[in-house]
């Protein structure tokens, strides 16, 4: 009997990582009613404003979020004493990030990793655990937060934590935020696919409205439509041939155009 409780309790946490929640192993779980709950709260914070929250960085100065505005931020939540799925989620987010920066450019966006777990998550800590998931890039904070800014910006985000016996059960959540501060995306699961992070964050880079000028903006709009996935590779490449059939089909309309406009003038003239 112990076995198949501990088959079916295997099973159920299997089922719930797919789900993008994270208990620990082992662990019972009979949360499928709340897992629906969970989901509707962080689907919920989507349009959102996020508080202006005050951080903490690794050496010890302040990290306002408000200094942020004007470009999209993937911010994303973990504990540093766990030992599997924070480690796990965080190295495939650089992964996915390193993709995404060779798309967008290099100062498209920002990432946050915040610690939640107040108690243990200080600023030496968050360091520390940057380096053993070897992230190391510009425009990438590890940061830390009181228990006061950690209630407000969980709430902002829909983030859903609980403690349990070896650590926490959470969501394993990415949300994405756009220049203004508004939640706009939440990704989940520990290893998504490309397109989850970097579809939305191509919405918001390319798609943002108030350029500098009318060249720019159109520049953004062909960077919009010819940035595209290629499963082959798992990477973003500017596909130039949809550019150059966009360019082909303008050009066959305006001939078309004048080849009506010019045989109209001709019977014009001719009566």
């Amino acid at each position: 009997m112990s076995a198949v409780l501990s088959i079916s309790r295997i099973l159920t946490g299997l089922f719930l990582l797919c789900c993008g929640w994270a208990p620990l192993v082992g662990q019972a779980t009979t949360k499928s009613a709340d897992d629906k709950s969970t989901l509707s709260i962080s689907q919920a914070a989507i349009g959102k404003m996020l508080g202006d929250y005050t951080l903490k960085q690794p050496d010890g100065t302040a990290f306002e979020l408000k200094t942020l505005r004007g470009k999209p931020v993937v911010i994303s939540l973990i504990y540093t004493s766990c030992y599997h799925i924070c480690p796990t989620t965080t190295r495939h987010l650089a992964s996915v990030v390193r993709k995404a920066r060779s798309a967008l450019g290099d100062d498209s966006f920002v990432v946050l990793t915040i610690g939640f777990d107040v108690d243990r998550d200080k600023p030496e800590v968050m360091a520390r655990f940057a380096a053993e998931q070897a992230v190391d890039m510009g425009g990438w904070y590890f940061l830390s937060m009181d228990s006061d800014t950690m209630t407000g910006l969980t709430r902002d985000l829909g983030f859903i934590f609980k403690p349990s016996a070896m650590g926490f059960d959470h969501l394993i959540q990415a949300s994405i935020i756009d220049a203004q501060g508004r939640v706009y995306r939440q990704v989940y699961d520990m290893k998504f696919s490309t397109p989850m992070l970097i579809e939305p964050l191509k919405q918001l880079v390319y798609g943002k409205p108030g350029t500098s000028s009318v060249v720019d903006h159109l520049e953004n709009r062909i960077r919009l439509f010819c940035t595209v996935y290629d499963p082959k590779t798992d990477r973003y490449i500017f596909d130039y041939s949809m550019f150059i059939g966009m360019i082909i089909g303008i050009t066959t309309l305006l001939a078309f155009a004048w080849i009506i406009f010019r045989e109209w003038r001709r019977h014009d003239h001719g009566k």
